[in-house]
């Protein structure tokens, strides 16, 4: 066994991370005018700042990348300097924070496009739902990408990424699960395509890989991450053979010597053992730092650190209600309900206000 804990520090890329805990990145849909982080999105994060690493919620990075109302982007002289606030409040408070990079694919709507069709692999709509004018609606039918097309949604990451440094993140973590674009070009449940990139293993992969060295390239190999769910059928998406699918994957994002891979294990937000994948061969395969995701509690991750599953731990919706997540796990305090009617949209209701423990114990 490992005598490691969720609370002792750990070296991301030559970073130092105050403890072993990850805030995973959380869509709240509340950006302003210009697809700009709230202006409670400073405060937000700085409440929970204590986390050894925060990965923001998904940024679009283009205009065509959006897939839900009021999202932030990062694409654009307004949005880096809003994004900057963020950071500068998280710094001062001692924490490390990354931006999560998407974009959505076929996952969006025509009302968010400016009228246009979503783009995607191949013309198939997705099986599921987008936030589009105040509440939820079936996703549009997409459009297939024109190869003469792929070099710019590329690029798009690449100058995303450039901007995120401009904007003071610490990294940045590249969206590739989910059911989302990089996700559908490697599944083929979504990519029937018959040029370079589509049809094998080694095909469907291109683009993941090719954006993620395309950011490593840019920013440094040492401050770039991706998030992978290999089995998840989130936004309908799936493939005929993860395994094979993602042991290729990882094989190549260990060649470019990326700082982590952020794996969801099982199905986003659900079962953790939703098919019969070895998550076990991505982590001896991928040498550098191994995030495990889903459904984690802290006897489930303090006995994946100890047994070297895994060197950092993500948790996704506790971190809504408990700004001190990390201070609750340590103490073993109550953790806080989310209000489900506040998740998304809004202002600072629900999003500002949950109290730290100490608070709940004054109150």
């Amino acid at each position: 066994m490992i005598d490691i804990t969720l609370f002792s520090t750990y070296d991301l890329g030559g970073l130092t991370l105050s403890n072993r805990i990850v805030m995973a990145p959380l869509t709240r849909n509340r950006a302003g005018a210009g697809l700009v982080p709230s202006k409670f999105a400073a405060e937000y994060y700085a409440q929970r700042a204590s986390a050894g690493l925060i990965i923001t919620e998904a940024t679009q990075v283009s205009a065509q990348a959006q897939g839900y109302q009021d999202t932030p982007g990062l694409y654009t002289p307004e949005q880096i300097a809003g994004w900057r606030k963020v950071t500068d409040a998280v710094h001062a408070k001692g924490g490390r924070i990354f931006v999560q990079l998407w974009h959505v694919g076929r996952v969006s709507h025509v009302d968010l496009l400016d009228g246009a069709a979503p783009v995607a692999p191949s013309p198939i709509r997705a099986e599921t739902q987008t936030f589009v004018n105040n509440g939820f609606a079936p996703v549009s039918e997409p459009r297939a990408l024109e190869i003469d097309e792929i070099s710019a949604i590329i690029d798009s990451f690449r100058q995303a990424a450039a901007n995120a440094i401009a904007a003071g993140f610490d990294g940045v973590e590249i969206h590739g699960a989910n059911g989302y674009l990089l996700d559908q070009f490697a599944k083929d449940g979504a990519n029937l395509r018959t040029d370079s990139y589509g049809g094998s293993v080694e095909n469907r992969a291109r683009l993941m890989i090719e954006v993620t060295a395309a950011v490593a390239q840019e920013i440094g190999a040492n401050r770039t991450g991706i998030r992978l769910s290999p089995v998840s059928p989130a936004n309908g998406i799936s493939s005929s053979d993860p395994q094979a699918q993602f042991d290729y994957i990882v094989a190549k994002l260990d060649a470019l010597g990326i700082a982590y891979i952020h794996v969801v294990e099982g199905a986003t937000g659900g079962p953790r053992d939703i098919a019969p994948f070895d998550f076990a061969a991505l982590r001896k395969s991928f040498r550098n730092t191994y995030i495990a995701n889903n459904g984690f509690d802290h006897t489930l991750a303090q006995a994946h650190l100890q047994s070297g599953q895994a060197d950092l731990i993500a948790f996704g919706r506790p971190f809504i209600a408990n700004p001190d997540l990390v201070e609750r796990l340590a103490s073993g305090a109550a953790l806080a309900q989310i209000n489900p009617a506040t998740i998304y949209g809004g202002s600072a209701k629900g999003y500002v206000d949950y109290p730290a423990a100490n608070q709940d114990a004054d109150a």
